[in-house]
């Protein structure tokens, strides 16, 4: 088969690029040597957040219309496969401790209105008595969703099969080509200055044996509690910038004690996995997306960092453009102009 796009690497950016760039017709081969989410995207974490409604920027606009897009986008992808990525908009749970704390909520309510579109809400409500991080009153947004971030992968993996595409362990690039490599991808590029473009952070999160899979996740003490579809419930995660390997330690421990303290429904839950994974952060904290400097024909989608599943239906969409006719909108904050030329290493 002729090849008119190669996506190397087979986690979120990767699969979500190529997917639209089948549907769209294109005959599309993606290659990575680890296999489908074998990286950072075959989490178990899943939270679709958005950043707070305030101090408006491109990158907060940009999560928002990749949020709204999300349901009809997965739908799509569930139509095409019969996969089961695990998607829901079922929306979040905040604490909310002390007066400060309210009067900030209340204020960003009002942001919400305005920026939100109508299309969600951020609001002050009383706290559920079976299912809250711990105060009487709490943050309620529904914009949040959830999906299961291994089972999303292999969703995508089967829309892009069953549309013509290949997903691939090994092989040569041909025709256009996409790098959305990770961290190592990161760690390997330059910007002018001869920095690294970014790198890697570990994250470690826990899933346990309990099922409330019709209610909103929770974020409480720095750590996201997300239901899943299928009767389970995660937590997660660390943010560790130094590390030595990306098994599971005392770390992980820490997080699940924290996470019971917070919410008491989960003491007695069962422990079914324990996770651990280095994700892809750009040194501007934003997604690079673009044109590689100095390789013509080659393109860059990586840095998902923590948003990667979030951001992921319009980085593909805006990719799919660029790549095809030339015209993506891609905000300057995700650009890559400031990177070196260079063959640099996938």
């Amino acid at each position: 088969m002729a090849i008119d796009v190669t996506v190397f690497g087979a986690g979120i950016f990767g699969l979500s690029c190529a997917w639209a760039l089948a549907r769209r017709g294109a005959r599309v081969q993606v290659i990575d040597p680890a296999g489908v989410g074998a990286g950072a995207s075959g989490g178990i974490v899943g939270a679709l957040a958005p950043h707070v409604p305030e101090q408006w920027n491109d990158k907060k606009a940009f999560q928002l219309d990749s949020l709204l897009m999300a349901e009809a986008w997965w739908a799509d992808v569930v139509q095409a496969g019969g996969g089961a990525p695990g998607y829901a908009r079922t929306g979040r749970l905040q604490p909310i401790p002390d007066a400060e704390a309210l009067t900030r909520a209340e204020a960003r309510g009002v942001g919400a209105a305005e920026l939100w579109r109508g299309q969600a809400v951020w609001d002050v409500v009383a706290a559920p008595d079976d299912w809250s991080p711990g105060t009487a009153q709490v943050i309620r947004d529904t914009l949040s969703a959830r999906i299961h971030p291994r089972r999303a992968c292999d969703a995508l993996a089967a829309a892009i099969c069953a549309t013509g595409g290949r997903i691939e362990t090994s092989g040569e690039a041909r025709g256009l080509t996409l790098h959305a490599t990770g961290w190592t991808g990161l760690a390997a590029m330059t910007d002018t200055q001869g920095r690294a473009a970014g790198g890697g952070v570990k994250g470690q999160a826990v899933l346990l044996d309990l099922d409330r899979r019709d209610l909103p996740q929770l974020y409480a003490d720095g750590l996201h509690i997300v239901p899943h579809a299928d009767g389970t419930t995660a937590i997660g995660s660390t943010s560790e910038r130094d590390f030595d390997r990306t098994g599971t330690d005392a770390q992980l421990d820490t997080v699940l004690a924290r996470a019971v303290a917070a919410v008491p429904a989960l003491a007695a839950a069962r422990v079914l996995t324990r996770w651990a994974g280095v994700r892809p952060r750009a040194r501007s904290r934003a997604p690079l997306l673009g044109p590689w400097p100095g390789r013509p024909g080659h393109f860059i989608a990586n840095g998902g960092f923590k948003i990667g599943f979030g951001m992921a239906p319009k980085v593909a969409e805006v990719m799919a453009d660029l790549m095809l006719t030339g015209q993506g909108d891609i905000p300057e904050a995700f650009g890559t102009a400031g990177l070196a030329p260079g063959p640099g290493r996938d």
